[in-house]
């Protein structure tokens, strides 16, 4: 069977409309539909004006919506700024991301995207110890030193020391921010971050000016377990965030690896230990082994797979 042309010709193009169509849509929240299902409806239509259109009354009159009409403008001033702005169905969206399922469907970056980006998340307390930061920078410094994305949320303590760690050994780091991509938080990281947008990569799925809310922070966890292939718990309480993040990184099919002390002193990183991809490090040194255990899975050599073939002879022998 023949492609037909005119079917080629007749798939909706992504562009510009489509992009704001995209925006008016979470914006609206047509029928109260969540951004994930809305997500999912324009995944499989292959158009947000076509889902628009659908879910939208339109105006007897044929006038735009006030909704599309400022998103539309929105996405024209964004293509402006000193940022990219990216949807899910865009090219260069990480492809990490697009695994799990809380995706978001609009990102904004500062700094070098890459579509694939190799990186394991380090987090931890806000009110992280001396010993705890220490620990982070060395598990920071190692990952850069072995090109490894050292992947944070540009919090105060462990996140910090992590970032800054990376950044000194000329390594990469991604920050992935609660705020809107113009906003700086913590103030006293400003610097930090503009330093990281210099030379590595700032991330907010939330609107360019949105302020720093308490709801914010959960969502940005979620990003960061999807955005690195693992997860390094260093030092946390029974209330950190970075509980959050080294469960939704369990329900992302992500590996998550907990420092013993965390495990010693938290009920609910005891309760992960028996999880699937869940690992106890009792050292930097086990740390980087599974980072690259993880990252790039060890192949059994010639000789390992000859006796095992020879095993598997001898076993369908005996049966």
């Amino acid at each position: 069977m023949f492609d037909d042309p005119a079917a080629e010709s007749a798939a909706p193009v992504w562009d510009e409309a489509e992009r704001a169509a995209l925006v008016a849509l979470l914006r609206e929240r047509p029928d109260g539909l969540s951004w994930p299902e809305l997500t999912a409806e324009v995944s499989g239509e292959g158009s947000a004006r076509a889902v628009w259109e659908r879910l939208v009354p339109g105006d007897l009159f044929g006038a735009e919506s006030a909704t599309l009409t400022q998103a539309a403008s929105d996405v024209a001033a964004w293509r402006g700024a000193d940022f990219e702005f990216l949807t899910f169905l865009d090219e260069a969206y990480p492809v990490q991301l697009r695994e799990v399922h809380e995706m978001p469907p609009v990102l904004f970056a500062r700094g070098t995207l890459r579509p694939a980006d190799p990186g394991i998340c380090v987090v931890g307390s806000r009110s992280a110890s001396e010993h705890g930061r220490r620990v982070a920078g060395v598990i920071a410094r190692n990952l850069a030193q072995r090109d490894i994305t050292v992947v944070s949320g540009l919090a105060k303590g462990i996140d910090t020391a992590a970032h800054t760690a990376a950044l000194e050994a000329g390594g990469r780091t991604v920050a992935c921010i609660g705020t809107g991509i113009t906003g700086h938080y913590p103030a006293e990281n400003r610097e930090l971050q503009e330093r990281i947008a210099q030379d590595g990569l700032v991330l907010s799925q939330f609107w360019p000016d949105a302020p720093p809310r308490p709801q914010n922070f959960p969502m940005r966890n979620a990003i960061m377990s999807g955005y690195g292939r693992a997860t390094v718990i260093v030092e946390a309480g029974e209330k950190s965030g970075a509980r959050i993040q080294a469960r939704r990184a369990v329900e992302h099919g992500r590996s998550v690896i907990l420092i013993d002390k965390v495990v010693e002193t938290n009920t609910w990183a005891k309760a992960l230990v028996d999880r699937p991809g869940v690992h106890v490090a009792t050292s930097t040194r086990e740390v980087m082994d599974l980072a690259e255990n993880l990252l790039h899975p060890k192949i059994p050599t010639d000789d390992l797979l000859s006796r095992f073939m020879a095993m598997r002879g001898e076993q369908d022998h005996r049966h």
